[in-house]
């Protein structure tokens, strides 16, 4: 029997990985490694990673502490390495701040009118609802990795040229 051995990477120690590709052509399919991409990335920087349609995955750098963001939709986030705080913000106007129309991530200006719904410590592999209607933004003492699901919006950064691999 074949043992196979998991490894869980991190921002400071991870490998690059491959694709094995068994009856079709390699430059049909891209990857690449998160770890790679938050470590090149700026604090906060929300570089997509994988697309489907209109939904993004964004390889996120957490460190120190992020603006506010919000958007039209749910969205989700789930910690890779590190610990991440995620503060939330009920909105009294949602629709002021991420208009229904308006897909993606959004910045939201100065701080959020609204009730504040609490705080939600995630360590790797912790899972987070970015809920529609709230703000929310990320406090990290140190540097972690993050993703986020989406929909591609203003602040999606997007590198394929530069970070995938065929």
């Amino acid at each position: 029997m074949t043992e196979f051995v998991t490894r869980f990477g991190s921002l400071d120690s991870y490998e690059k990985g491959h694709i094995e590709i068994i009856n079709d052509n390699p430059k049909h399919y891209v990857f690449s490694n998160i770890f790679e991409v938050a470590g090149g990335a700026k604090p906060y920087e929300k570089v997509a990673v994988a697309k489907n349609l209109e939904y993004v995955i964004e390889a996120i750098r957490a460190e120190g502490t992020s603006g506010w963001m919000a958007a039209s939709h749910d969205e989700f986030c789930v910690v890779m390495d590190g610990e991440v705080t995620v503060e939330l913000v009920k909105l009294d106007q949602p629709e002021a701040v991420a208009p229904a129309t308006k897909e993606g991530t959004v910045a939201v200006a100065g701080e959020p009118a609204g009730r504040r719904m609490g705080t939600i410590t995630l360590r790797r592999g912790h899972q987070a609802l970015l809920p529609k209607g709230a703000a929310y933004r990320f406090r990290s003492a140190k540097p972690a990795v993050m993703i986020q699901q989406t929909i591609l919006g203003d602040l999606t950064v997007q590198k394929w040229a530069q970070i995938c691999y065929s």
